[in-house]
């Protein structure tokens, strides 16, 4: 699989760059986030060059950046509320396209998914993990601790660490999931590519591998949502 991964010349400077800090990680590693830094400028230089584009009559790429926009938003109002979900229409919009475009770029031949790699879901999943507390503790203040010790204070000795296990365990499911599902997909193609037809037979792989990075990336946001939703719902 190496031999016909293309290294492209930033992850061969961001793997120079870290280890002359001190820092060890794999070229496989550096392969995966300079592949996830690619996608971060592909999602950046979108909403640059779009940002002051928009007109009266929308054309076609305009008409699908509206329509993204209002189907994360309407998700946003409907898992998140009311009266707090548009706030983070952004970045759960922002979020899904990164997820979406690292999990797509690896069936162009050559690349690999970013979301392929472990420690890139995981570094997304423990994001979300530290974005929905902040968000809580700034909804709540202190008070959103009170959530983790129950009902009463006398079962907060029970409940605490039930809390912690399974709020310790979304960004473990969160990372695993994606990343098992996309290595999947894409060990399935290379496989498909390289020993049975390399012509015909991957295509079917390759449609299926659209739909189901697509409802990765959509399951991914969904669960992100749930957990905003529980952060800034009313303490209780």
């Amino acid at each position: 699989m190496e031999q016909l991964e293309v290294i492209p010349i930033y992850a061969k400077l961001f793997y120079k760059f870290v280890t002359l800090l001190g820092l060890h990680i794999s070229m496989r590693d550096a392969i995966a986030l300079g592949y996830f830094l690619l996608v971060c400028v592909i999602v950046v230089g979108l909403t640059v060059v779009y940002r002051n584009k928009y007109t009266i009559v929308p054309n076609w790429f305009q008409q699908l950046l509206e329509g993204y926009y209002s189907f994360i938003r309407n998700l946003c109002v409907e898992m998140i509320g009311p009266h707090h979900g548009e706030q983070f229409v952004s970045f759960i919009g922002t979020l899904g396209l990164l997820i979406w475009f690292s999990n797509l770029i690896g069936l162009i031949p050559g690349f690999i998914s970013p979301t392929s790699n472990l420690n890139v879901t995981a570094g997304a999943s423990v994001f979300v993990f530290l974005y929905y507390h902040y968000v809580g503790i700034k909804q709540h203040g202190v008070k959103y601790f009170k959530h983790f010790m129950g009902p009463t204070i006398f079962l907060a000795w029970l409940f605490i660490p039930m809390e912690i296990i399974s709020h310790f365990a979304r960004p473990l499911s969160l990372s695993l999931r994606l990343f098992g599902n996309i290595f999947g997909e894409d060990l399935a193609i290379l496989i498909s590519f390289v020993v049975v037809f390399p012509i015909f037979l991957p295509l079917p792989f390759m449609i299926l591998a659209i739909i189901t990075s697509t409802v990765q990336a959509l399951v991914f946001i969904m669960l992100s949502m749930v957990y905003i939703s529980g952060a800034v719902e009313e303490a209780h």
